[in-house]
């Protein structure tokens, strides 16, 4: 790890300690998508922590479907959520979230908070910033 400001070209790498960087990156990334952090608390908002594709659709508004099964796609391969299909005629399919997107539950809700608190102070910097 390179010290900070140091001359040594090498890149900063910032893993919090984990012993794999990348894989620690990589899932920081796709855990704070804008459509999996909004799936997520979709979901969570659905009695039971579950919904079909259609429900969780009209609510993620202006979701595409195409980038909804994307995101459920990778959130079903990440364990973050559980997907059932129903032999029934049409098929059924119900997403719910699993343990370890419940977990992640509270630290949405604090970047949630933070952002109800601070947007209006985001949005007036932005207005400056833009100005100058």
């Amino acid at each position: 790890m390179q010290e900070f400001g140091s001359n040594n070209p090498e890149p900063i790498v910032l893993h919090c300690g984990h012993e794999d960087p990348v894989a620690f990156r990589e899932l920081l990334t796709k855990v704070g998508d804008k459509w999996s952090i909004l799936t997520l608390l979709g979901l969570s908002m659905m009695p039971g922590d579950r919904a079909r594709f259609s429900e969780l659709s009209r609510t993620l508004l202006p979701i595409s479907e195409r980038m909804l099964a994307l995101t459920l796609r990778s959130l079903e391969r990440d364990g973050l959520i559980t997907r059932e299909v129903f032999a029934e005629v049409p098929p059924r399919v119900e997403y719910e979230l699993a343990p370890p997107g419940r977990s992640l539950l509270p630290a949405l809700q604090g970047l949630v908070d933070w952002v109800a608190t601070h947007g209006d102070q985001v949005k007036a910097s932005r207005s400056d910033f833009d100005a100058r």
